[in-house]
C-alpha cells in the first residue's frame, strides 16, 4: 500500500531537522554577533535549498539505480551530480537571500568558497545514501512479500490433495452400500473441488468459510448419517472476520477423522466462533475417544501443520492453533487470530 504523500514529506522534514540545528549552530558559531534567532532563520533558508535540491537527487537515483557492482561510471556520474548539487545550493541559497534581502548576495562564508562546496557535497552524499538505503529495503519488502505469497500458494495447493483425499474417502466407503447416494456425493464433491481449487485468496470471511463448511459436512452426513451431529455456534459479530481460507475447514476435517470416524456410536462436533476486540477465536470440539497427549505431539495429520505453516506466514507469532485432548475426553482444536483493521473480506 503506497504511503501518503503527507507522511512522506513528514518524513522529509523530520530528516532534515538535525542538519539544521547543527547548520544553525555552525552559523552561531562562525557569528557570534548574530542572534541565535536571526542563526536559525537563516539556516532554515539554507537548509530548505538542500532539501529542494535533495528532491532531485532522490530522482536521479531512481535514473541511476545502484548496481550489483559499482564500476567508474556510475562513481563518475556521482561525482559530476555532486559537484552540480552543491554548485547549485550555493546558487539557490544566494537567491533566497537576495530575494529576503532585496539586494544581491553571494552567500560564501569568511573561510572561503571551499567549505561550501565541500559541505554541499556532503549534503549530496546523505541524500544519495538515505535514497539508495530506502529503495535497497522496499526492493527487500518486495521480495519478501513475494516469497511469502509463493509460500502460501505452495501451502494452498498441499492442502488440495489432503482435501481430496479424504473426500474421497467418504464417497468410496458408500459405493458399495448406496450407490445412488455415492453418485449424489460424487457430484457435491465435484462441486466442493470447484470451489476449492479456484479459491486463491488467502484470508476469507468467516460466513465464506462456514457456508464451505456446510457443503463438506453436507457430504460427510452421507456417509455417517445419524452418527454424526454438528452444532454450529458463530455469532453474528464474527460473520465478517477473516481468517485464513479453509481453515475452519481443516479443524473440522481433523474431528470428523480423530473424532466421528474410529467410532460407531454417534459422535457430537461443536464449532464455537467468536470476535472479542481485534481477536477471532474458533474452536472446533469433539466427543470422541480422544487420545494420549504424549503421542499426539509431533503427529499432528498434514492439513494442521500446513495450517500452523499458514500462520505464521501471515500473522508471524501472533496467531495460534492449540489442540489439547485426552482419553475419553474428544479433541478441542482452539484457533486464535487477530484482525488487522482494514482488512477486506470478499464472498466466495
Amino acid at each position: 500500500m503506497p504511503r501518503p504523500r503527507a507522511w512522506v514529506w513528514l518524513q522529509l522534514i523530520v530528516g532534515w531537522l538535525p542538519v539544521w540545528a547543527l547548520y544553525t549552530t555552525l552559523i552561531a558559531t562562525a557569528h557570534p554577533d548574530t542572534p541565535l534567532r536571526d542563526a536559525a532563520i537563516i539556516a532554515v533558508r539554507a537548509i530548505g535549498a538542500a532539501a529542494l535540491l535533495g528532491l532531485l537527487v532522490f530522482r536521479l537515483t531512481q535514473r541511476l539505480p545502484w548496481p550489483r557492482q559499482v564500476t567508474p561510471r556510475f562513481v563518475a556520474l556521482h561525482l559530476v551530480a555532486a559537484a552540480g548539487y552543491s554548485a547549485a545550493w550555493i546558487l539557490l541559497t544566494s537567491a533566497m537571500e537576495s530575494i529576503v534581502r532585496w539586494r544581491l548576495v553571494l552567500v560564501i562564508p569568511p573561510t572561503g568558497l571551499s567549505p561550501f562546496l565541500i559541505l554541499g557535497v556532503w549534503f549530496y552524499v546523505m541524500v544519495a545514501a538515505v535514497a539508495y538505503a530506502t529503495q535497497a529495503a522496499e526492493r527487500a519488502a518486495r521480495a519478501e512479500a513475494a516469497a511469502a505469497r509463493s509460500q502460501l500458494a505452495a501451502l494452498r495447493s498441499q492442502l488440495h490433495p489432503h482435501f481430496l483425499f479424504n473426500a474421497l474417502h467418504a464417497v468410496v466407503q458408500l459405493i458399495p452400500r448406496e450407490p445412488v447416494r455415492a453418485s449424489d456425493a460424487a457430484l457435491q464433491l465435484a462441486g466442493l473441488l470447484r470451489t476449492t481449487i479456484g479459491e486463491d485468496r488467502d484470508l476469507v470471511s468467516l460466513a465464506d468459510e462456514r457456508a464451505f463448511v456446510e457443503r463438506y459436512l453436507a457430504l460427510e452426513r452421507m456417509r455417517f448419517g445419524d452418527r454424526l451431529r454438528v452444532e454450529v455456534d458463530i455469532g453474528e459479530e464474527s460473520e465478517e472476520a477473516l481468517i485464513p481460507s479453509f481453515a475452519l475447514l481443516t479443524l473440522v476435517e481433523n474431528a470428523i477423522r480423530h473424532g466421528a470416524a474410529p467410532r460407531v456410536e454417534a459422535t457430537d462436533i461443536s464449532i464455537v466462533g467468536r470476535a472479542t476486540g481485534d481477536i477471532l477465536t474458533l474452536s472446533v470440539r469433539d466427543s470422541g475417544a480422544g487420545a494420549d497427549p504424549e503421542r499426539l505431539a509431533g503427529t499432528e495429520g498434514t492439513g494442521l501443520s500446513r495450517l500452523r505453516e499458514r500462520l505464521a506466514v501471515l500473522y508471524g507469532d501472533r496467531a495460534r492453533l492449540e489442540i489439547t485432548t485426552g482419553r475419553d475426553r474428544g479433541f478441542v482444536a482452539s484457533l486464535t487470530v487477530p484482525q488487522e483493521r482494514g482488512d477486506n473480506g470478499a464472498a466466495s
